[in-house]
């Protein structure tokens, strides 16, 4: 198959005249000199400028290709040496808009369909710029940025339906959200002793999941010393949910050869088709086997915010911890993954550690109930609450809600569109945003897969691959809230106009 034209460069921002080269740094040679600059007057104008390009940059975001090849000159310009020398903010701005801006993922383009990413907002950027200045640790220590962190966990548990004293914390995203859960859950089963002396070799713990959970899952398995083989991945029933009966099967097989369950995960949201299991079901096999419910909402819990889908999330309110990110149907930028968890005891048993210097006071900075370090692996933390809190308030839950249902709205008219094409077929039902669909006819694999490749060669559309039931797919993933109905037409046009 001959490849397509590289597509056209993406056009300049709008011009402004050169800033002028001041020298922002201190000078080296001054060891008693902080890295604060000695111009704050042309710090200021330049950081204007930086955030006026940004501004440019995400307004005409739908006007530039969503993705364009790296030309091998740009690449080479990340093999440079390691800078011992200072260079004037400005030019190294140049440098990112030049080499670094018209290269990135495109996941902010209302055309990038393919996985399940958010497309950030203005207001998202403006919070991380306020968090960076801040430069808050939130680790431990009495200050107001864990306070806020606290207040979005209040949010979260009163949205979710858990006790007001649950517990939550916010990671890098779900995948390790997911993994914590997996200590917590393995922490309750055995005792805090498994902290200290690692697993019993009679101990033989087995966990459940659908064959559609994402992979972290038996990634977490390993990680927590259980191994991928104490997890059982059951079959699913013809709208890619876990099979009910298959799993109360596999936890009596387990149980009669002496095996000890300990876990179910759920799915609310899967990542190749957007199925959400039978949540209220799980939480009553849970409830039955005195089993830990964790439930793997990485996009789809957030559905929550939609009057429309929020009853498909059922029984969500019952699970013993819920993993989701803000990054992707939530808006904020990147990372903002979360943890939620019903009994806050068993959260912090699984992860509080004693050390001298982590020692609490009544009073002073060393003060506060609550430090974060109890609850997860970090105590180096980010602030990433505040982008979180301001894009809560800034835009409100309805709106967010609303723009979550027509990300539905719009697989919806994908799947309208494919339904009256003779020449393409779905091949998984549509359940919340993603739709899977390919080519009818001979050879639809490879035709399937070389049409995503052109379509993200070409700088429109970027759908992405995956496999449904052994076949390849061209899988559309509508999280973007920039996305329209245009985007979706244009996405089935270019598919029929491709050669066969």
């Amino acid at each position: 198959m001959s490849q397509p034209a590289r597509s056209t460069p993406i056009p300049s921002l709008p011009h402004r005249p050169a800033a002028p080269k001041i020298q922002l740094c201190p000078p080296a040679a001054s060891p008693e000199t902080s890295l604060d600059p000695q111009d704050w007057t042309g710090l200021r104008a330049q950081g204007h400028r930086m955030l006026d390009d940004m501004f440019d940059a995400m307004e005409s975001v739908g006007d530039r290709p969503l993705w364009q090849e790296i030309p091998d000159s740009v690449r080479e310009t990340m093999r440079a040496p390691l800078p011992a020398t200072a260079v004037p903010l400005g030019e190294v701005h140049e440098d990112f808009l030049r080499d670094i801006l018209p290269y990135g993922s495109g996941n902010t383009h209302p055309g990038f369909m393919g996985w399940v990413q958010g497309g950030g907002t203005p207001v998202g950027m403006l919070a991380e710029m306020l968090a960076a200045g801040l430069n808050a640790n939130l680790g431990g220590r009495d200050h107001m940025p864990i306070e806020v962190e606290r207040q979005v966990t209040a949010w979260m548990a009163e949205l979710f339906g858990f006790p007001a004293a649950a517990s939550g914390l916010f990671v890098t995203g779900t995948s390790i959200a997911n993994f914590m859960a997996v200590l917590i859950a393995r922490t309750r089963a055995l005792g805090p002793g498994c902290r200290r002396h690692g697993l019993p070799a009679e101990a033989r713990l087995t966990g459940y999941t659908s064959r559609a959970a994402h992979g972290c899952i038996a990634q977490a398995f390993e990680m927590a010393g259980i191994g991928s083989d104490g997890l059982r991945s059951t079959g699913t029933d013809s709208r890619h949910r876990i099979d009910i009966s298959a799993l109360r099967a596999a936890i009596a097989a387990d149980r009669a050869v002496g095996l000890t369950p300990f876990m179910i995960v759920g799915t609310a949201g899967s990542v190749d088709t957007g199925a959400i299991d039978d949540l209220a079901e799980l939480a009553e096999v849970a409830r039955e086997e005195d089993l830990w419910l964790h439930v793997d909402g990485a996009f789809g819990a957030l559905a929550i915010l939609s009057p429309e889908l929020a009853p498909r999330l059922a029984g969500i309110d019952r699970a013993d911890s819920l993993a989701f990110d803000f990054h992707k149907w939530g808006q904020v930028p990147y990372d903002a993954g979360f943890l939620l968890c019903r009994d806050a005891a068993s959260h912090r048993a699984a992860f509080a550690a004693d050390a001298p210097y982590l020692q609490r006071a009544e009073h002073g900075l060393a003060g506060g109930a609550h430090w974060p370090c109890d609850y997860g692996p970090d105590l180096s933390r980010g602030f990433r609450a505040l982008k979180t809190w301001f894009t809560l308030r800034t835009y409100g839950l309805e709106a967010i809600g609303e723009s979550i249902a027509r990300s539905c709205a719009l697989a919806r008219r994908l799947e309208q569109r494919i339904a009256a094409s003779e020449s393409l077929c779905l091949l998984a039902p549509v359940e919340l945003n993603i739709v899977c669909f390919g080519f009818t006819g001979p050879d639809s694999d490879r035709r399937n897969q070389a049409a995503v490749t052109r379509l993200q060669l070409g700088g429109r559309v970027a759908p992405s691959s995956t496999r449904i039931d052994g076949r390849s797919a061209i899988r559309a993933a509508f999280v973007n809230h920039r996305t329209s109905e245009c985007d979706v037409d244009a996405l089935v046009d270019a598919v029929l106009a491709l050669p066969v």
